[in-house]
């Protein structure tokens, strides 16, 4: 009631703000410990034998939620005396700490209405502070547990990942802007950056990037499946040997289930080619494994390669990367020749080229930042080199992206522009094969009528004046026939050849043109593009018996009887020659006696 008060100075207004903010990051970081402490706990409590009580327990569960963060552990206890580092972060328990802190500070930033509102500086210090504060007292109550915390990692990742999350908050809830750019950086660069062609150019390499980097994950994902499916007795030996009870079986089962990612990103970088570290004197690649491996018993493990000389059936992981630059230049040609948009709007192959690389960079990048935290020390002898090498797994997957994305963009963004079958390509009007028509005897030649053409897509929906407005600016082109490159009045020519006959027998009865030699209704010609009615001899366009249905009214007089006439043309004599529609007997005022006598008798059977 305080902070929605009217009366509340602006002075004490922005310091509960800042304080309501830093309030939601000591709640956000609270909740993420506790959902973790209350897992351990129960683990704990089923336990038929504990090591601890209730407080190892707990430190426990605050060592491990700080590892979720990046924070490195120490184990003080082993048998060599000397302590051994884990570094190895389970992937799966990041996605939790992340998304609280970005939760809290986007509803810090953009507070309920009614309530005072922080800047977003000020939103952003303060949801960081109150996290990070929950944090190094988590830090200093683990210290007493079998697992510590290394107080060097608190600064580093710990703080970085806590202000990333909470910067990404922020810019949420400012709506996701791309300025003010900083005033140090040159004017030229300044106004390119600012123009608009160039953020959806970088918003395209963006995606491209998103997209590549996660088909680069789900192939790993799926390499790991695999080896795990061909290995399944290995993996469930040492699943069972690990622990003799269901509350033990549990734990490791969820322990697995939190290093899927690890798992995948490991798989990711065995098919790009360098591979992962088993050890300091091992290494797996789709070549082979080569070294003596240091391999501690875990279910996932048990994907790992045999030792000696790849299989040709290994080396298939090479697949991975090939799809995922494939992936990104579908994704980036999908942009750079859209398929509603003409051909004048395309990119050029220099930009198509530029945003494939910027792509290609992007995901080399991402690669190289989650391989580097997919692996890590788990000892000080021989698994203090444990997981994939970062800065061999990202320029490969730049080079690779690379190698195979941006030829196959170009080549993508030829078979897209290409000219047969693609009627949204048609730009420009194409040459029509007889302009002018054979007109009757005793009439002026004129140009005979363009057929006009009603475009049906699936995407869009137009009204009657804009279809026959484009309809005028370019032909019809059927997508489902792509070998019709002439015009459509030579492939009518082509097929049936037009009989040869007087004025006077080109047009039959009924089929004669309206007086004056006016063109049909509409100005258009009937269905099929056959010539208007009125004696002409020429094919402007060929039957087609399953096209669209005429936009002019289809029953009226002129229509019909052009329509009869195309049929006639089209039979190529087959056809009896009689009119469209027999013409009623003239009507009298008065009916006959006979006729009279005939409707008193009634139809006959």
């Amino acid at each position: 009631m305080t902070e929605r008060s009217p009366m509340l100075p602006a002075e004490r207004a922005r310091t509960l703000a800042l304080a309501s903010a830093f309030l939601r990051g000591g709640v956000a970081a609270g909740l993420g410990l506790g959902s973790l402490a209350v897992l351990v706990t129960v683990l704990w409590i089923s336990s038929p034998y504990p090591d601890s009580g209730p407080g190892g327990a707990l430190r426990t569960a605050a060592a491990v939620w700080l590892l979720a963060h990046g924070a490195e552990l120490v184990r003080p206890d082993t048998l060599s005396g000397v302590p051994a580092p884990v570094g190895v972060v389970p992937l799966l328990l990041v996605a939790g700490p992340v998304w609280l802190v970005h939760r809290a500070a986007r509803d810090a930033a953009e507070p309920e209405e009614g309530r005072p509102r922080p800047s977003q500086t000020g939103a952003f210090c303060a949801v960081t502070a109150g996290y990070l504060l929950v944090a190094a007292g988590a830090a200093a109550y683990a210290r007493g547990g079998s697992l510590r915390v290394v107080p060097d990692t608190l600064a580093f990742p710990v703080a970085l990942v806590v202000a990333g999350a909470a910067a990404a908050g922020v810019w949420t809830a400012a709506g996701r802007p791309l300025g003010p750019l900083p005033s140090w950086l040159p004017l030229v660069l300044q106004e390119s950056l600012a123009r608009t062609l160039f953020r959806n150019r970088a918003e395209a390499a963006c995606r491209a990037a998103a997209v590549g980097a996660a088909v680069l994950f789900g192939g790993g994902a799926l390499l790991v499946a695999v080896a795990l499916g061909r290995n399944a007795a290995a993996a469930q030996e040492s699943f069972l040997a690990l622990s003799g009870d269901w509350s033990g079986r549990f734990a490791v089962l969820l322990l697995g289930a939190a290093l899927v990612p690890n798992a995948a990103l490991w798989g990711a970088a065995y098919g790009l080619g360098p591979g992962f570290a088993l050890g300091t004197g091992a290494t797996a690649t789709p070549f082979g494994l080569t070294g003596t491996p240091a391999v501690p018993d875990f279910p996932l493990l048990a994907a790992v390669p045999a030792e000696g000389p790849a299989a040709p059936l290994t080396w298939a992981a090479l697949a991975v990367p090939v799809v995922a630059a494939l992936a990104v230049a579908w994704c980036t040609v999908r942009r750079a020749a859209p398929a509603d948009a003409p051909r004048a709007q395309a990119w050029s192959p220099r930009e198509t080229v530029l945003v494939t690389g910027l792509a290609a960079l992007g995901c080399g990048a991402g690669t190289a930042l989650f391989t580097a935290v997919a692996g890590g020390p788990l000892g000080s002898g021989a698994l203090s080199a444990f997981g994939p090498v970062w800065w061999l797994t990202g320029p490969a997957a730049l080079v690779w992206t690379a190698a195979v994305g941006v030829p196959a963009a170009l080549l993508l963004r030829v078979w897209r522009l290409r000219e047969p079958g693609w009627a949204w390509r048609r730009d420009l009007p194409e040459e029509k094969a007889g302009e002018e028509a054979v007109e009757p005897a005793g009439r002026k030649p004129g140009p005979a009528p363009e057929a006009k053409a009603k475009t049906k897509t699936k995407t869009k929906t137009k009204t009657k004046e804009e279809a026959e407005e484009e309809a005028t600016d370019r032909p019809p082109r059927r997508w489902w026939a792509p070998w019709r490159k002439s015009g459509p009045g030579e492939a009518a020519a082509q097929e049936s050849p037009a009989p040869t006959a007087s004025a006077e027998e080109a047009a039959p009865a009924g089929g004669a043109a309206p007086a004056g030699g006016a063109a049909p209704a509409g100005g258009a010609a009937p269905a099929g593009g056959a010539a208007p009615a009125g004696g002409a001899a020429t094919d402007d366009a060929g039957f087609e018996p399953y096209d669209f249905l005429p936009t002019d009214p289809w029953h009226e007089k002129e229509v019909r009887e052009a329509r009869w006439a195309s049929l006639k043309q089209s039979s190529g004599g087959l056809m009896a020659d009689f009119p469209a529609r027999v013409p009623a007997a003239p009507r009298t005022e008065e009916p006959s006696a006979e006729a009279a006598d005939r409707e008193d008798r009634g139809p006959t059977p």
